[in-house]
């Protein structure tokens, strides 16, 4: 892979307590692990300006979510503004979450979707990148950041 120290960028995802032992959720964990190859792609973008065109897709996570009662069921429910807002501007549950529109390779652009250590992708993320392949792309899934670096420097030829 085409970084001079893995462990001064794993320095980044360092969100451990007391003991070594990970305090974050999932989800956090995610957001650190995307966050962190964002970062070592952004420090590889002069040499290789492809990398300028990678961008996050915002699909998942937890959205802030308030309370109202229901009056055709009598109960209260949890519902989010800005879900609602999001699904209606398009947002599809399953897309992978980072995109690289490069073609390379024959394919037409990759996409990664990216887990944190022990996670495993949902059924819609797999529908979606069947879905990607047979249409032409390359559509990976990566757990950990690393794994998603070394996907990128392949696709593009990165020694």
């Amino acid at each position: 892979m085409a970084t001079n120290s893995r462990s001064s960028w794993e320095s980044h995802l360092s969100g451990k307590g007391a003991g070594g032992k990970t305090k974050a959720k999932r989800g956090d964990r995610e957001h650190q692990e995307q966050k962190v190859l964002f970062q070592w792609a952004k420090a590889l973008e002069r040499r290789y300006p492809e990398l300028e065109l990678l961008h996050a897709i915002p699909n998942g996570g937890g959205r802030p979510s308030k309370q109202r009662f229901d009056v055709s069921t009598g109960r209260m429910v949890r519902y989010s503004v800005e879900a609602a807002k999001q699904k209606a501007e398009g947002v599809k549950r399953g897309v992978p979450d980072v995109m690289l529109p490069v073609a390379r390779q024959g394919f037409h652009g990759l996409y990664i979707e990216l887990k944190a250590e022990g996670g495993r992708p949902s059924k819609e993320q797999r529908q979606w990148i069947d879905r990607l392949r047979a249409e032409g792309y390359r559509a990976e899934v990566a757990v950990g950041w690393v794994a998603a670096a070394e996907i990128l420097a392949e696709y593009l030829g990165i020694r």
